[in-house]
């Protein structure tokens, strides 16, 4: 087991990774990752999936199936993606056991084409969750306008939510209004605020990627210098804002009643540009009860080389509301910023479904002609 791997949970980040196929579950690969590498956790999202269907054979028996039974494409999209999630969410349970509910999670989004729809999101999360049928999988729900009464109707339900796409403090702190909101719903309703978990997925290095675009246009010395320092410094002033929320009585009183807090979920950590370290987005990013879920080769990255030397956040608000102040004195647009990079960011995960519908599509149409030839021979 890697000794960097090792300090990071040691600081209080759950490592988890940001991957999912059926490869690396029949392989062992995943259970592998899990006794090496310190996984305690899995997220998907429909680009995962896309690659992983459509660049390995092992689908193919599965796949043949329900070309036979004629199902639709969306149908078998979510026969084949709960399976996956499914036998991972076993796979990991023994972490969620260990970790009384808040690790050993796998996470399933809803259908990216329902971000801007309310109620289709919460019938789509309860169909999810009944399809699973795992207690330690989370449904992943978009922090768009309508995907928050969306998460805050399916937390009321009893059900762990994994809250994704989130750029702004803004929209962070009204994803924690939603979760708060939700879980006294929960209550309410009857459910044992302590099987519910939730966290929030704060997006990271696509922030520094729009915001060196920006920056290089400019090109001045005082731009250039703040190059790749919007990433951690939002991911920080994020981390503040936490601690704000799950400090008030408001928390406090629904702490009494077994709640866990939400915890904040440092995603896209993956490096994009080769001239920033390759794990700068978990080695700064250091502080007790987030989570990093990671691609794998962050993942090995961070166990080669990684310098995970405690607490990188606290001590560190004041220089980032600087960084932030300063951008906005250059020019560029913090509010700006956020909202191309959601924009973006559903409109990716929807390319990547209708890949996902399309690469499907033509296998189900493979198998099921395969299958009329065999017929035909046999007649």
């Amino acid at each position: 087991m890697s000794e960097r791997l090792e300090k990071l949970s040691g600081a209080g980040v759950a490592i988890w990774l940001d991957d999912l196929s059926r490869e690396r579950i029949e392989s062992g690969n995943l259970a592998s990752l899990i006794t090496e590498k310190n996984v305690v956790g899995v997220t998907t999202n429909p680009t995962i999936f896309q690659k992983a269907i459509s660049g390995s054979a092992v689908y193919n028996p599965q796949i043949r199936e329900l070309a036979v039974r004629e199902v639709t494409v969306e149908e078998a999209i979510r026969m084949i993606t709960t399976r996956d999630v499914r036998n991972a969410a076993d796979i990991l349970r023994p972490a969620y056991d260990a970790s009384e509910g808040q690790d050993g999670r796998v996470s399933i989004e809803v259908d990216p084409r329902l971000a801007h729809k309310t109620p289709p999101t919460v019938a789509e999360a309860k169909q999810l969750w009944w399809l699973v049928d795992r207690e330690n999988v989370f449904i992943k729900i978009p922090a768009t306008m309508a995907g928050l009464p969306a998460i805050t109707a399916t937390l009321a339900e009893g059900i762990s939510v994994n809250v994704t796409l989130i750029f702004s403090l803004q929209r962070y702190k009204a994803v924690m209004e939603a979760y708060l909101d939700g879980m006294e719903q929960a209550y309410a309703n009857g459910h044992d605020l302590s099987k519910i978990a939730s966290v929030a997925s704060f997006f990271v290095s696509r922030v520094d990627t729009e915001v060196d675009k920006r920056l290089k246009k400019i090109g001045s010395p005082e731009a250039t210098a703040l190059l790749g320092k919007a990433a951690v410094a939002n991911a920080r002033l994020a981390y503040e804002a936490y601690e704000e929320v799950f400090s008030s009585d408001r928390w406090k009183a629904l702490a009494a009643k077994g709640a866990k807090p939400q915890r904040p979920l440092w995603a896209s950590t993956g490096v994009k540009d080769p001239a920033y370290k390759d794990t700068m987005y978990v080695d700064e990013l250091i502080v007790s009860g987030v989570v990093n879920t990671m691609p794998e080769a962050t993942l090995d990255a961070e166990a080669d080389h990684g310098e995970p030397s405690g607490d990188s956040v606290h001590g560190t608000y004041e220089d980032a509301r600087k960084v932030i102040a300063d951008l906005e004195s250059l020019g560029v647009s913090y509010d700006d910023v956020v909202q191309v990079l959601e924009d973006e960011g559903v409109d990716k995960f929807e390319v990547s479904w209708k890949e996902l519908l399309d690469a499907v599509r033509a296998e189900l149409e493979k198998e099921a002609s395969s299958a009329v030839d065999q017929g035909e021979k046999a007649a």
